[in-house]
């Protein structure tokens, strides 16, 4: 590759993103997961750009939820990370400011959507607690045949 030479290098690249059906599947086996945890939640699906690709609101889930739900699946798509892991990495001052970023979520129930080691997507849950609200995703994930990361 030349950086003198732009037209000789390569202009654009294909990148892999979850489609509608799977992102419905997947609200459809979470929202199974979250009913064997007794958690009414709101579920989010973005494409690995991080728009949303599918909502869905249980009834009964907290208001707050589904703002939660969908901000947790957008963290995910901007950095391939699942929600949990960003407290660890927050403690580290050179990136701490990343916790003021508007849409910024570091508790689990976010994960990344993976297929053959890429990253297509991702689901946010939220309304049970951090560790239902990632049990419930992991779950989803599994269950539809996709790579827990």
């Amino acid at each position: 590759m030349n950086a003198l030479n732009p037209s000789s290098a390569t202009k654009t690249f294909s990148t892999a993103s979850i489609t509608a059906a799977a992102a419905n599947a997947l609200i459809a086996e979470a929202r199974v997961a979250a009913a064997g945890l007794g958690i009414q939640v709101c579920i989010a699906v973005t494409d690995a750009a991080g728009h949303l690709t599918a909502f869905e609101r249980g009834d009964g889930a907290p208001f707050l939820s589904a703002e939660v739900a969908i901000d947790k699946a957008w963290t995910v798509s901007a950095f391939g990370l699942a929600t949990h892991v960003w407290n660890d990495i927050l403690k580290d001052g050179k990136v701490a400011q990343l916790a003021h970023r508007p849409r910024m979520v570091a508790v689990g129930g976010g994960c990344p959507i993976v297929e053959n080691g890429k990253v297509v997507g991702a689901i946010g849950i939220s309304g049970g607690n951090a560790e239902q609200d990632r049990q419930a995703a992991e779950q989803a994930l599994r269950a539809l045949g996709f790579e827990v990361a």
